[in-house]
């Protein structure tokens, strides 16, 4: 099966979750939280992540994870990982009591497509200081794919976002992601301590983040559909009129966490990062990178490409 037919399966197989002009979502990836080890590339963004999440909680937001948020190709145990970021946990806890959580397994958590080992570890964990077991996130499931509906009065605006982490179209991370695991964990880990690079990620890796990126953007101009991914740490946001591929970025860039906020009909890549006020203290701030731009108007332009497309001569 061809990496554009596995996007197109998981499009047609995916829950739909609706929503419409009073809805708050906010999408982040590749949290790749770790074990708070000097390995651990979440550990050094944690607080400005905390501080995000913090705020989309308040504000009402529901929180959708579009894959890798737990870094579990290096790490074996997600138990470690818990324990290592409590507070994180804590506070995703608090948006699944409310049913404000969608998680979307990535492919360095990949394992979390087995329903056996999300009830296993994502369910409860054993909590050290306690001595005993913690409820987590009860009954949760974790997705390959979702697609948002966008419910409106105006029937013609019955349109669909594809969410997904975007390793489908990667061979290496999907097909033979159990070979990459290995590379990554007894390899390029140890290697990475002193400064060498792991050339297979698309993290890390530009020709690597452009083939994804041009994969990712041939399905959504064939399908038509607007998609949302992750997976090559590349924040992308089209103009009105271009190919509806969006890309969220992460939470492991050197100096910023981004993420992309559907808010009362609109869409909007956004960064936070450490600023200064005019007295000179530092705090947690949020900057707009593209956007907003209403999702209306992206689907207008999409019908009307529709249609001059079915014009082209053959």
């Amino acid at each position: 099966m061809s990496s554009l037919k596995r996007l197109s399966r998981v499009y047609k197989s995916a829950e739909r979750i609706p929503f419409d002009d009073s809805s708050r979502i906010i999408l982040m990836s590749d949290c790749h939280r770790g074990i708070g080890s000097h390995a651990d590339d979440f550990l050094k963004n944690e607080n400005l992540y905390i501080s995000a999440m913090s705020h989309y909680y308040n504000e009402g937001y529901t929180y959708i994870e579009i894959g890798d948020g737990d870094e579990l190709w290096e790490n074996k145990r997600l138990s470690d990982i818990i324990h290592a970021h409590p507070r994180v946990f804590q506070l995703l806890k608090q948006f699944h009591l409310e049913k404000r959580l969608y998680f979307i397994y990535g492919n360095h958590d990949m394992v979390k497509r087995n329903m056996k080992y999300v009830k296993a570890n994502l369910y409860a964990y054993f909590d050290k200081l306690e001595k005993k077991e913690m409820n987590l996130f009860d009954n949760i499931h974790v997705h390959e794919g979702l697609v948002l509906v966008y419910q409106s009065e105006d029937v013609q605006f019955l349109k669909q976002i594809l969410l997904i982490h975007g390793h489908q179209v990667d061979f290496l991370n999907s097909i033979i992601w159990k070979f990459a695991r290995f590379l990554v964990r007894y390899v390029w880990k140890p290697l990475e301590l002193f400064g060498i690079i792991n050339p297979t990620s698309p993290a890390q890796n530009q020709e690597k983040k452009e083939k994804v990126g041009k994969r990712l953007t041939e399905w959504a101009i064939r399908e038509n559909q607007m998609l949302i991914a992750g997976h090559n740490h590349r924040p992308m946001f089209p103009e009105i009129g271009e190919p509806m591929y969006f890309n969220d970025g992460s939470s492991v860039h050197p100096l910023f966490v981004t993420g992309i906020e559907i808010n009362r009909g609109e869409i909007t890549l956004v960064k936070w990062g450490v600023k200064v006020n005019e007295e000179g203290m530092l705090f947690v701030g949020r900057d707009v990178i593209a956007g907003p731009k209403k999702l209306r108007d992206f689907f207008k332009a999409e019908r009307i490409f529709e249609s001059c497309s079915l014009q082209d001569p053959v």
